[in-house]
């Protein structure tokens, strides 16, 4: 008899691009993210107790747990193939809590792209769960139950109702607050700047010295370049009025202009680095006015793959990678 493995994965269309890749001696199937959680009536956190959670089924995820529960008695190993990152490393603990996997079933496997060769790779060389990853992602939930729970209902009698408070969005506000009180103290000085605009003009007989005129020819014939006032006399020039602007803007109109050096440099442009989540939401809203959860949720469809005819199911999100 050939032995059956189990894999789990987040998402029902990531079960279809894998269950190609793999051989029939495997089956899988999706939690369809998270099935445990805290729970939504009470803090679910014991503040005395090193700050323990107690975890529960999801109510929608009741059903499912029954059926992989069931699956996984028939399965001589189980496959946790969840995201690598911190939220993907919890689930697969909470399915092993949730579904009672013996431990000896336990395989780990992650990859960084939905490909034949990732993920026949990854199969090869299971690991065992990061708790380093799993604890993170705990702490993180802990502190949003915390910080929501105890400041929330302080906005709802103090501010409007249905508003919510959590770890990031909390210190975000307050940083804008304190940003903006900055800005009302803010004691506005006045101050000028001159500008002219310079298109080239030959050098005058014995004014120019030699450095000075090949200064000179050097400059484009048509182009026009922009100079600014800085000095005086080899002193620094703050104009904090309109007078001594326009003084010098007369004193200005008829002065000779001479470029006295012209520096040339090859400057290297290295290519942009990947997108990272919050980079790509940022271009997003910016260029084509998507919501973060649009974005999101497109960039997971690339990452799961988009079926394209003949090709089959086809990939372009390789690990935070855009292609």
């Amino acid at each position: 008899m050939v032995a059956k493995s189990m894999v789990i994965v987040e998402s029902p269309a990531k079960a279809k691009t894998i269950n190609k890749y793999l051989g029939s001696s495997y089956f899988v199937r999706s939690s369809i993210g998270h099935i445990r959680d805290l729970p939504s009536k009470n803090l679910g956190i014991d503040i005395e107790n090193e700050f323990t959670p107690t975890y529960g089924i999801i109510p929608a995820r009741k059903e499912l747990v029954k059926k992989l529960r069931v699956e996984v008695k028939k399965a001589d190993f189980v496959y946790l193939a969840s995201d690598r990152d911190r939220e993907g490393e919890a689930i697969a603990w909470h399915l092993c809590k949730a579904l009672n996997i013996p431990e000896k079933k336990i395989q780990r496997v992650t990859f960084n792209e939905i490909t034949k060769e990732a993920i026949q790779k990854a199969f090869k060389e299971p690991s065992p769960i990061n708790m380093d990853k799993v604890n993170a992602q705990q702490a993180r939930r802990i502190l949003d139950r915390l910080v929501g729970y105890q400041i929330s209902p302080l906005l709802w009698k103090k501010v409007a109702k249905r508003l919510s408070a959590g770890r990031v969005q909390s210190v975000a506000v307050r940083l804008i607050v304190e940003r903006e009180m900055e800005i009302r103290k803010f004691k506005p000085q006045e101050y000028w700047e001159i500008v002219v605009d310079l298109t080239q003009k030959s050098a005058k007989g014995e004014k120019s010295s030699k450095s000075e005129k090949s200064a000179q020819e050097n400059l484009p014939a048509s182009e026009v370049f922009t100079a600014e006032l800085f000095k005086i006399d080899d002193k620094k020039k703050e104009i904090d009025n309109e007078k001594d602007a326009r003084n010098l803007e007369e004193m200005l109109k008829d002065a000779e202009y001479i470029v006295t050096n012209i520096s040339k440099r090859t400057k290297l442009n290295n290519a942009p680095p990947p997108f990272t989540t919050s980079l790509i939401q940022q271009q997003a809203s910016i260029k084509l006015r998507f919501s973060a959860k649009k974005t999101m949720l497109m960039a997971q469809q690339l990452y799961e793959g988009i079926e394209l005819g003949k090709e089959g199911r086809v990939n372009y999100v390789y690990e935070n990678r855009f292609f």
